[in-house]
């Protein structure tokens, strides 16, 4: 089961980082994939009541990739620390599957009290570079959280939210159809929607051609001296 864990989220970076070129170097130069590896060990020992030991594991693997990932906290499957340098995650933190973050993301506190004092993100959920999240809240699946925003209230399933503090963003489907043609008319990249009108323009194009051709070759046959290619026997 672990080896399988730590094929698929290698796959994971390999999908989300277009710079890993290999799944061998993803395993030896990522230390996000490194320190979630030495949180796993460190979790391990954390629930089976080995603490001390946990939090050596887990001071370890802060000392080597400069991400700090503390035992107690419960991270998901194909977690995904892009850079990682400067990530802190607090003890009662919890992260879904298939998230993503960012360097110098914080899920802290803002209490000293014990218990439940750190965000719980759920699946599939973005977390921008110098981001803050902080407090007991709860970033539902899907949501997006811009860089360096701080965050101290619950984010809705689906949900962008930037600045400081935090507030949504809209951005309405058609707006992203909008979005969608800008970028394909910047990059010269058919969006979807696009392909059908450009082949009908293509095939205008070819028959346009095809007339021109025609109509030179009846200009050059009419000329005079032009030769004439025999007939066939």
């Amino acid at each position: 089961m672990a080896f399988m864990s730590l094929r698929e989220t290698i796959r994971a970076y390999r999908e989300r980082d277009p710079a890993a070129r290999s799944s061998l170097e993803v395993l030896l130069c990522y230390p996000g994939l490194h320190a979630v590896l030495f949180h796993r060990l460190a979790h391990a020992l954390w629930r089976r009541r080995l603490r001390l030991l946990g939090r050596f594991v887990s001071h370890l693997g802060r000392f080597l990739t400069g991400i700090e990932i503390h035992p107690g906290a419960r991270l998901g499957r194909r977690l995904v620390i892009d850079h990682g340098m400067g990530v802190v995650i607090g003890e009662t933190a919890e992260i879904g599957d298939d998230c993503h973050l960012y360097h110098q993301v914080t899920l802290g506190g803002t209490s000293m009290a014990k218990g439940k004092r750190h965000p719980t993100i759920g699946d599939r959920v973005i977390i921008g570079a110098g981001a803050k999240i902080l407090g007991p809240i709860t970033l539902g699946d899907d949501a997006r959280v811009g860089a360096n925003a701080v965050v101290v209230q619950a984010v809705p399933v689906g949900t962008t939210v930037v600045g400081v503090p935090a507030h949504p963003v809209d951005r309405p489907v058609e707006r992203e159809a909008e979005l969608n043609a800008a970028r394909g008319a910047a990059y010269g990249t058919p969006c979807e929607g696009d392909v059908d009108p450009l082949l009908s323009e293509i095939e205008s194009l070819r028959a346009e051609l095809s007339e021109v051709e025609a109509k030179l070759a009846r200009l050059a046959a009419q000329r005079p001296g032009a030769r004439r290619e025999p007939a066939a026997e």
